[in-house]
């Protein structure tokens, strides 16, 4: 490709390139760029919002590009304040552990192992003397880091803001100095960070990065950004069928830009989808995310058990397995822990709709308990598509 038609397959599903003519000489220059995406390990799964941003980093691994996943052991000891309204709990060194060890794993599912740097930034973060995060910063004034968002939002409203969070942008932006990136990617609600690492760069003597934002994919709900927390999420490493199943709940509307984000379909290629009947269109897309995840063969079998389970309204032969102690057990509970609802409020209206039932039986009473049988498994169904099934320790 010519530096421009780069520029133009970069840009393609991306919200904001600043600045793109900076960008475009970049590519002009024909040497591979350093490009940078951070990750901070809060949680061990990974979703398909993530993925946007990984097939971003996919992207410019196909153009030759280097690529830094990036972990941010040490910033997730300090806790990202996006988005917000009260201070995040720091996690435990052991937590951050296990769960970089299962990003690791999981991100080679879209990006390419022999290409991809793995790193840390506890690597030079850990080791910085208490002078040397002074004049860290010193880099900074206090009133552009009040220029954040969030944290305008916060004084407003008369909340704490506790001095270790301040300290996050510098402590990501540092990350690019070191890395001397190129580029950094990252979602929308990340570019106040971003622009904190290209200013950063000009002080430290260095070409400023170019950044690169990606849009916040919505979940299953069409609704809310994608989290696990919001149980509106689609996992990487969930079986085929889940995936397959969650993908086919999703809106018409949501489908399109699922197209946009999550494949590799041109913009005028998507608009021709829609000249097709939506439910195919749909079924293409679910099989076409799963195929990415567990290959082809996974993906015509996870096809072909919805269209037995929906239309014939039978079991799937493959679920996701909760397991849970023996006894009686308070029906909202266990419909919280399996995740199959966000919340009790969740729950309570589900049961009122009589959408949930368990081996067949609609649950109608919230607070009758259920009694589990050790060594028995059970199905549990909320709606035509949603199954779990609850395996007793």
């Amino acid at each position: 490709m010519t530096p421009e038609e780069q520029l133009q397959y970069l840009k393609k599903g991306c919200e904001e390139v600043i600045p793109e003519q900076e960008l475009l000489e970049k590519l002009k220059r024909g040497k591979p760029l350093i490009v940078k995406a951070g990750f901070d390990p809060t949680a061990p799964d990974l979703h398909l919002g993530h993925a946007v941003l990984l097939r971003k980093m996919k992207h410019y691994q196909d153009l030759g590009h280097t690529v830094v996943f990036l972990i941010g052991d040490f910033t997730s000891m300090i806790g990202d304040p996006t988005g917000r309204s009260v201070t995040r709990k720091p996690l435990s060194r052991e937590e951050i552990n296990a769960n970089a060890e299962t990003f690791k794993a999981q991100v080679f599912k879209i990006l390419d192992p022999v290409k991809t740097v793995i790193d840390f930034n506890g690597r030079w973060l850990a080791p910085l003397r208490a002078e040397d995060i002074v004049r860290l910063c010193a880099k900074y004034t206090v009133s552009q880091i009040l220029e954040r968002e969030d944290f305008t939002k916060r004084m407003q409203k008369g909340q704490p803001i506790s001095m270790h969070e301040l300290l996050y942008p510098l402590a990501q932006g540092y990350d690019s100095v070191m890395l001397k990136a190129d580029v950094e990617l990252g979602g929308t609600d990340q570019k106040f960070n971003l622009l904190v690492g290209r200013e950063l760069q000009r002080q430290f003597g260095q070409e400023p990065q170019v950044i690169m934002t990606t849009p916040l994919l919505e979940g299953t709900d069409g609704v809310e950004k994608m989290s696990k927390s919001l149980g509106n999420y689609v996992g990487i490493t969930e079986p085929a069928f889940p995936m397959f199943s969650k993908l086919m709940s999703i809106s018409d509307a949501l489908m399109y830009r699922y197209y946009l984000l999550l494949t590799d379909k041109s913009v005028e290629q998507i608009e021709e989808l829609k000249q097709i009947h939506p439910r195919q269109a749909k079924e293409d897309l679910a099989k076409q995310i799963v195929t990415d995840f567990h290959g082809a063969e996974e993906a015509e079998k996870a096809a072909a058990e919805f269209r037995k389970v929906f239309s014939e309204k039978q079991i799937p032969d493959e679920m996701e397995v909760f397991e849970i102690a023996p006894g009686t057990q308070p029906v909202l509970e266990v419909l919280r822990a399996s995740g199959l609802v966000a919340s009790n409020s969740e729950a309570r209206r589900l049961i009122r709709q009589g959408a949930i039932s368990l081996e067949g039986e609609k649950i109608t009473d919230e607070t009758k308990p259920l009694v589990l049988q050790a060594g028995r498994s059970y199905i549990l169904k909320i709606g035509p598509r949603k199954f779990k099934k609850i395996s007793v320790r």
